[in-house]
């Protein structure tokens, strides 16, 4: 007899599809490869998706259907109780309507940490080294070029991370090995097992005694543009700030003046706060390493991150709980292994 509950994938499933396919023996797979959001809307009004108990958004999904808002979310199927996203950030789900609507939801936290962290460190040195000057003034055959610059050493430098979760751990465990002093800021301090040696301090001493300050934290609405004019202003002169956690947790018209003013000796972005939009004045500085959104770029990691949210689907097909369900639902009814 067939499933009587179905499961749906939005985008593609890449490096675990073998583990997609061996979950029709719990429930009815459908999927939503290609397609617009309109498109996406009217699909999910057939009867055939009346027994839709489960979502997988792939990397590519938002393109395919639009954010999940509010709006989106009052569109699903009744029957819709979990929505599993591939994807450590979650900012484009109203997860506050899926709450509303009994809609649990997970992200994948623990698969990027290392992978993220590693572009942190490699942002980090580059930009403590003004590595985008002399890369420039080689491709324009130049050798080293006018003024190319000396950089800094990362030995002794005070690590500042705001988000001591557990890519902000994954950070500071790579950047002691550089000699590198820790502190950190959470709204909460860590146990001390977790804190693996670093200093807790206020959000404002952050600001001002970190030579170089790492975001690591998640996108909302309190943290939106967290680092604007005034926590430029309480930094030290030539810090360094690297960010591969969300593009509008900074303020980038604040960026660009403080590193044109010299108060920001460099900074190393893997995000942007309109992607793929960048800003002219990040992108026309030399004092500025970018990447376009490669953080979890691996082979080893794209599948680690599809075979937690298949993982979490089988969870919840065998009768359990999401295992990385976003903390944000940790009162909600339905167990968790990992709130993260």
């Amino acid at each position: 007899m067939a499933p009587s509950r179905a499961i749906l994938l939005i985008g593609k499933i890449t490096h675990a599809r073998k583990e997609w396919e061996a979950l029709g023996s719990l429930a009815e797979l459908k999927e939503y490869p290609t397609g617009s959001p309109p498109d996406f809307l009217t699909t999910l009004q057939s009867p055939a998706y009346s027994t839709l108990l489960a979502i997988a958004r792939s990397n590519d999904s938002t393109s395919l259907t639009g954010p999940f808002d509010a709006a989106l979310i009052a569109a699903l199927p009744p029957s819709v109780r979990y929505i599993t996203h591939n994807g450590a950030g979650y900012d484009n789900i109203d997860v506050a309507a899926c709450t509303a609507r009994g809609i649990q939801v997970s992200s994948t936290p623990i698969a990027v940490d290392g992978a993220t962290a590693d572009t942190a460190m490699f942002l980090m040195l580059g930009a403590l080294r003004r590595v985008e000057r002399a890369m420039g003034s080689l491709r324009r055959g130049e050798w080293r070029g006018k003024g190319y610059g000396l950089g800094h050493d990362p030995k002794d430098k005070v690590l500042g991370i705001l988000g001591m979760g557990g890519i902000g751990q994954a950070v500071a465990q790579r950047a002691r090995a550089f000699g590198m002093s820790i502190q950190y800021h959470n709204r909460n301090r860590l146990p001390e097992d977790k804190e693996i040696g670093a200093r807790y301090v206020s959000f404002e001493e952050l600001m001002r005694s970190s030579d170089v300050l790492s975001l690591n934290l998640a996108l909302n609405a309190s943290t939106r543009h967290i680092i604007s004019t005034p926590q430029f202003a309480m930094m030290k002169p030539g810090v360094v700030v690297v960010n591969t956690a969300r593009g509008p947790i900074i303020d980038e018209a604040a960026l660009v003046a403080a590193l044109e003013s010299g108060k920001v000796f460099s900074a190393g972005l893997d995000v942007f706060e309109d992607e793929p939009r960048i800003h002219p004045g990040l992108l026309g500085n030399p004092d500025v390493v970018l990447l376009p959104h490669l953080g979890t770029a691996t082979w080893e990691t794209q599948r680690a991150m599809e075979v937690l949210v298949l993982e979490n689907l089988r969870e919840v097909l065998g009768g359990g709980g999401l295992v990385t369900r976003v903390p944000e639902q940790g009162g909600m009814e339905g167990g968790s292994r990992a709130m993260l």
